[in-house]
Order: C-alpha cells, then structure tokens, then sequence
C-alpha cells in the first residue's frame, strides 16, 4: 500500500462532511442525462480512468523576465518535488505520473524510482533541456543547441538527449519530449535551411537511440525565446520532422505555442488524421505561452480541443493515444493548488466532450445546420459535470474538494516550515 502525505482520516472527515449534497446532486444530474439518453456512472468510469501527468518544475513557483517571487516552502530539490506531487495524486486522483526536465531534475534514477514508488507514483516523458546552460556545462547554447552552427555544440546536445533517454529507461518512462528554443532575433542572423538541415541530422541521431517502444515528442512553439525566427516554430514544421524521423516521432502541442486564436483544434484534428498526435501540454494563455492555469482563460477552446480528442476515441482512430500533461508556470497562486484544479478543469473538458450527441451532430453537419450544429457542441458544455468529477474522486479515494481539503491540512505552512525560505531576486531586463 502506498504512503499518503494528506491525513487520510482528514480527507475521509472531509468527504464525510460533503458526502450527501454530492449523492443528491449526482442523482439529479444522472436523471438530466438519462432524459438525453446518457448513462452517467458511464461517463464516471471514463472519467475515473483519465489521467494528466504534472510537471516536476510546476510545484515550485514560476517567474516572468522581470522577476520571480519565490512562495512559502519552495521544494528544495526533486525529492522535495515528489512529495508535493504525491499530494495532487492523493486528493485529486487524477494524476499518477510526474514528467520530469533533466537536468534540473537529474539524480540517481534508482533512487528517483524508489522515491516515486513510496506514493505509486511513475514517470511520464523525460524532458531534455538544451534551452538554458546548465552548471559546468562545457559549451554554450547562447545561439542553439540542435542548429547550432558549431558541429561540437550540437554534439553536446545530441549526448544529453542521449543521456535523458538512458535516464527514463531506468525509471520506466517510455517518451522523450524535445523542445528547444534555438532560432535568431535579426534578419540574417541564421540561414533558414542549413539551421533546420542540422536539427534535423542531430535529431535523426537522438531518434536512432530511442528503445523499441518508446515515443519521441517534438514540440512546436511560434516565438520566444528566439523573436525573429524559430527552428520548429509550427504545427507544420513538427510535422514534417515528425515524417522525416519515421513511426515512432509525434508532435507534442502546447495549447500557449501559437499565435492568439490560431485555431488550435483543428490542429488536433489533423495530427490525429495523419496520425502524428502526439499528445498535450495543457495550459491557458492571453496573449502568448503564458502558461496559465488550465481552463482560466477560454474553458470553451480547451473542451473544443477535447471534441476533437473524444471524436477520435470513439470512432477507434488508428494509432490515438495521446499523452496528456500539465505545463504551466505559478507566480501569483500556490502552485499544488492551480495544479489540483488544473488537472479537474481538463477532466472536466473531456467529461463535457463525452456528452456531445455524436449522432446528432453529425446529421445537422450533414445537413449544413450550422446553428444546430453548434448548439449541439454549446449542450454539452454547458452541463455542470462537477458532480461527476467530484463523485469520480471520491470513488478512487480522493477528496471531493481538493483544494479545500488541502487548506484544512495545513500542508504548505508545514513544509514552509520545513523548506528553508529562498531569497527573491531580479532577473530579464529590469
């Protein structure tokens, strides 16, 4: 049995406490949607069965180029960052794997596994980092990594993919996630070809040292830090590296990698056609990669992403199976609990796309009625499936109210307490 870091006669008094009013409102929804023809404990049970992977560095807290305000009981080091996962996974259930960045993360990954194991917690995709110098790194990647011009630069960048995929065998991931920001600020800084060109010889390199069933995910991003050009600065391009590197590469999709109101669902839509989908980092954003919490900003384009998603699982799409991750930054909120709800609100999105009347829909698409069309998809994202949610954590042992339930075991002044306090610092161009 695995350890619990939340009180589990805290989380059973809390439940306890809210146990009726949700039965009473299950029943009423479960009577809504049998009218619509919808078994409720259905949708339950795929709900129970979704999962999100957390970041490692989204439990500490984030920054802007300005500056960074370090919270209360900051995880010290990756073992301080286990925990503070193992407390997600425990109240929301919904979140059994971390994904991790080498090497910010980087230790014995023995001892990696036998950390995670104590909360039965796993690993998701390993995340290489080439977009920042680490400490004692012999050479920079102030101008690229992957693309650099210098054939040693990019010799050193292809090892640590190499390495991080060595890494995760050992801890039991089966995905390597790339993301690099190499790309230029000013026009004629870099030849446009000859940098994809070497990208694309040293990932064929990365890619030959994959294990056998293992994913590669490459990730597309428009700008920053690069604000002139960007090496994979698009759906297109990834899918073309995708192509070039053979069946087991896939696109990664940021939902905050485009440009504002890119329509990123169609996006989905064709990566899952042509079966290079490779899976999700979840976040909101305004204006660029703000990496917001989840469904803060425009829950509509997150559940018209899910459309898409449950559209291609029921119809048994050849090759779906999307990874699913949490990517975000936490400057103002306490960083477990935009996490908590986070990962609810993209449960939520695909509770709601669960409930499109799929049959219906296609008819009023058949028929060109563009307005019944969309207020088929409006129906069911206008349904409250919160009791669905919440019953579906009480059932797996988590809590009803995570975030409440939380609070009330005082987790964040008790490793405040802890956790030495960590000095705020200036930083980007102030």
């Amino acid at each position: 049995m695995s350890e619990t870091i939340i009180s589990a006669d805290l989380v059973d008094k809390h439940n306890a406490a809210r146990d009726a009013d949700l039965k009473r409102d299950y029943e009423s929804l479960g009577e809504r949607l049998d009218r619509r023809g919808i078994a409720i404990d259905a949708i339950r049970d795929k709900v129970e069965k979704f999962a999100v992977a957390i970041p490692s560095w989204g439990v500490g807290t984030g920054g802007t180029r300005f500056a960074r305000f370090p919270g209360a009981g900051e995880p010290r080091d990756i073992f301080d960052k286990i925990e503070d996962c193992a407390v997600i996974r425990q109240l929301t259930q919904a979140t059994p794997t971390v994904s991790l960045h080498i090497p910010w993360d980087k230790a014995d990954p023995n001892r990696l596994k036998q950390a995670a194991s104590r909360f039965s917690l796993g690993f998701d995709a390993i995340n290489s980092n080439t977009f920042s110098d680490a400490r004692d790194q012999k050479l920079s990647y102030k101008f690229g990594s992957l693309s650099h011009a210098d054939a040693a630069t990019r010799r050193q960048a292809v090892e640590h993919n190499l390495e991080c995929i060595e890494i995760g065998r050992t801890l039991g991931s089966k995905a390597l996630t790339v993301w690099i920001g190499d790309g230029s600020n000013f026009p004629g800084q870099v030849n446009f070809a000859k940098a994809f060109e070497r990208y694309l010889d040293a990932m064929k390199e990365i890619y030959a040292g994959l294990p056998g069933d293992w994913k590669l995910f490459t990730e597309h991003k428009m700008y920053e830090p690069a604000f002139y050009s960007t090496v994979v600065q698009d759906w297109g391009t990834n899918y073309i590296i995708a192509k070039e590197l053979g069946d087991k590469a896939f696109c990664l999709v940021d939902l905050g990698h485009h440009a504002p109101n890119v329509n990123i669902e169609m996006i989905v839509s064709r990566l899952i056609q042509f079966k290079k989908l490779g899976g999700f980092h979840f976040n909101d954003s305004k204006y660029g990669d703000d990496d917001l919490d989840a469904g803060s900003i425009d829950p509509y384009r997150l559940f018209l992403v899910f459309n898409e998603l449950v559209d291609a699982e029921l119809a048994g799409a050849e090759g779906f199976d999307p990874a699913h991750m949490l990517d975000q930054s936490h400057n103002v909120t306490d960083p477990i609990e935009s996490l908590m709800l986070s990962a609810i609100e993209v449960q939520r999105a695909y509770a709601q796309a669960l409930l499109v009347d799929r049959s219906a829909l296609e008819g009023f698409q058949d028929a060109n009625d563009a307005l019944m069309a969309t207020q088929t998809l409006k129906i069911a994202y206008r349904t409250d499936v919160e009791p669905i949610l919440a019953m579906a954590r009480l059932k797996t042992g988590g809590a009803i109210d995570p975030v409440a339930a939380y609070r009330a075991a005082g987790y964040r002044a008790k490793v405040a307490a802890e956790r030495p306090a960590v000095a705020s610092v200036g930083g980007g161009i102030v």
